[in-house]
Order: structure tokens, then C-alpha cells, then sequence
């Protein structure tokens, strides 16, 4: 089963049991397909259900502890873009998970291995994966950081902080935002870069990530909360 271990590679984590990776990476098609082989296949629905329960609480904790002064309805809307379809698949894309799904031979054929609908659903079948065989709920919260948020984030998917953040201003009359690369550090390959927001010259927060949209987001956000705390305090 090298193709497992490839796999593996990719998303830097080593099942101890493999049997939860297998399950994780098959699709009901390819069940329907070999069932009279080996009636002992499961596929990957249950994983799925159980998956999108954990990503929806580690994204939910994610948000309360990150923006504290979000309300309740910012926060459910800013969780709904991050574990849609449409953001899952995208990281799926990433770790490159539909091509080492089980298929049947018909779904393959029918482009299945890049239908959103099916590598978001192996997504979270593989999130309750790792979670399952690793035991530890730290494991499980650093992969999804690492595959989930950080990816959003440099794609512009989790969250556009920049629109809001000039709605907001835009509210208050005619003023000013502008952002300004402070510094940028790392390798070529794994650059930081670190931005600054400034409402009228004022500097109103700082961002970073590994792309110049990904730091103006960070930076936007930061501005968004100063300026819901100073409204809270007035």
C-alpha cells in the first residue's frame, strides 16, 4: 500500500492504523463496485458524519478565542465560509485527496475525483480519520489549522476582512484606509509578510501570513475588532 504512504507524506501525518486512513479514502462507488469481493468494505459516509461534527467544533473554538469581540451572528457566518463545500473542496485540492480516493471505475470516469461535493465530503472523513487513530485532540487541531484555516486564509476564502472593514468606514464619512508592507522575512520559499492598516494615517492594526493578501486580511481584521471595542466603550 505505498500509495498510503504517499499519502501520508503529503499530509505529514503516519496512521497506526491503517484501516482508518482506507475507510477515510472510499467512496460508496467503489463499495457498490467490489461489495461481492469483499463484503467486509465500508465506505466513507460515517467518517463523514462524524468529520464534519469535529471541524465545526474546532473552527467554532477557533473563532471564539480569535475574535472576541465578533457577535454571535458575525461568527456563525464567518464559521458557514469556512466549512462549506466550496472551502473544504479547495483544501482538498491542496493535499491533492482526490486522487488517492477508492473509486468505482464509472465515478472516476465521471470526473468524480474532482467533484467538489465528493473530496469536501472526504475531507471531513479524513479529519475524523486522524482524530480516531491518533487519539489526541492537539494532533487533530494543528492539522486543521494547517490544512483548514491556513489555507483559507492565503486563499482568500475565510474570511474578506478588507470589504467589511470599508463598509465600516465607509459608514463614518470620508476617510482613508491604506495598507503598507512594514517587513517581510523567510525564504523565498516560506516568506512572511507583515502589513499595517492605516485609517487616515492612524495606524489601526497589523497583519502577517505567507502572502501580502493574506496579511492585509490579518491586519483588516485586527482594525475590525479595535474598532468594535472602542464602540463597545463609548
Amino acid at each position: 500500500m505505498d500509495y498510503l504512504t504517499d499519502f501520508e507524506n503529503v499530509i505529514g501525518y503516519n496512521f497506526t492504523n491503517k484501516d482508518y486512513l482506507l475507510t477515510a479514502l472510499t467512496h460508496s462507488s467503489y463499495v457498490n463496485e467490489n461489495k461481492y469481493k469483499d463484503t467486509s468494505l465500508e465506505d466513507n459516509e460515517r467518517f463523514e458524519f462524524f468529520g464534519d461534527a469535529i471541524i465545526e467544533f474546532y473552527i467554532s473554538e477557533y473563532l471564539f478565542n480569535k475574535y472576541h469581540s465578533f457577535p454571535e451572528g458575525d461568527m456563525t457566518k464567518l464559521r458557514a465560509s469556512m466549512v462549506c463545500e466550496k472551502s473544504l473542496a479547495e483544501c482538498a485540492k491542496e493535499i491533492r485527496l482526490g486522487e488517492y480516493l477508492r473509486m468505482g471505475n464509472g465515478e472516476s470516469r465521471s470526473g468524480g475525483r474532482e467533484r467538489a461535493s465528493i473530496i469536501s465530503d472526504a475531507f471531513e472523513a479524513l479529519v475524523a480519520a486522524i482524530y480516531l487513530d491518533s487519539g489526541d485532540d492537539a494532533v487533530t487541531r494543528k492539522f486543521i489549522h494547517e490544512h483548514l484555516i491556513r489555507k483559507l486564509e492565503n486563499k482568500d476564502l475565510f474570511f474578506d476582512a478588507k470589504t467589511k472593514l470599508q463598509e465600516i468606514i465607509q459608514k463614518g464619512g470620508n476617510k482613508t484606509l491604506r495598507y503598507e508592507l512594514v517587513r517581510e522575512k523567510g525564504p523565498a520559499h516560506d516568506k512572511i509578510f507583515e502589513i499595517a492598516v492605516y485609517l487616515n494615517d492612524v495606524e489601526m492594526g497589523r497583519g502577517s501570513g505567507h502572502s501580502k493578501k493574506a496579511a492585509q486580511q490579518a491586519a483588516a481584521k485586527e482594525a475590525i475588532t479595535k474598532l468594535q471595542t472602542e464602540q463597545e466603550q463609548r
